[in-house]
């Protein structure tokens, strides 16, 4: 009997160690904002691209934190929640923070989205217009589901720009992940997670008519409730 046993080459991935001890090229040059210092490195390695946001006294308040923690934490803690709602987002592979000499270090490191655009890239483009109406609707409807899965959850984005929205049209199931989840928290009641969200998207996005229409279709579909009358 002649057994051939075939398998695909193995993608070997690096350590986060190694990822946090690679040079990368600031994507987000360093900031200063909220009372310190933010900046994102894109770090290539073995062919694969990583995402290593690095933080000092960087933080939110709220009413847990009232002197403060890093926002690392807070999007850390908000990428794990969607994930286990199927929401998909860039991949976590480290979070730490760490408080030293009276200010919060953190660092974050996510793996690349490959196949994915931003909707922003996709409008500057002109692709709502390659791919024809009924292909683009289908995108927004694919969009409306997955932010009506994080509101259900009780999940607030919060921070809904185009470039925040990325997406994956080259098969026939559209895939949408959502970016950026710094600002994102838990709230009371699902509606109110959906309210605040569905009131950004309709002030960034600028949709229409149409493209509205489609946007809220498959936003009733998940969350069940017609996405007009939340907000």
């Amino acid at each position: 009997m002649n057994n051939n046993n075939f398998s695909s080459p193995r993608v070997c991935t690096p350590s986060v160690g190694d990822i946090l001890n690679a040079p990368g090229v600031w994507v987000e040059a360093p900031n200063l904002r909220r009372g310190g210092e933010s900046g994102v490195l894109r770090v290539e390695l073995k062919g694969q691209t990583f995402y290593k946001k690095q933080q000092v006294g960087h933080v939110y308040r709220s009413f847990a934190h009232p002197f403060g923690h890093p926002t690392v934490a807070r999007e850390a803690k908000a990428l794990r929640a969607a994930a286990l709602l199927g929401v998909a987002t860039p991949s976590l592979l480290h979070a730490h923070v760490q408080k030293r000499d009276g200010d919060w270090h953190a660092v974050m490191v996510t793996a690349a989205l490959d196949g994915y655009m931003s909707l922003e890239d996709f409008y500057a483009q002109g692709l709502e217009e390659s791919v024809g109406p009924r292909r683009h609707h289908e995108i927004l409807e694919a969009y409306g589901r997955v932010l009506a899965r994080l509101n259900l959850g009780r999940w607030q984005h919060g921070c809904l720009y185009l470039k925040h929205v990325f997406v994956d049209f080259s098969e026939p199931s559209v895939k949408v992940a959502l970016l950026d989840l710094e600002k994102a928290r838990k709230r009371f009641t699902a509606k109110q997670a959906a309210r605040h969200d569905l009131r950004q998207v309709k002030r960034r996005s600028e949709w229409l008519g149409e493209e509205w229409e489609a946007f809220c279709r498959g936003y009733r579909y998940t969350f069940g409730q017609n996405a007009e009358h939340l907000l």
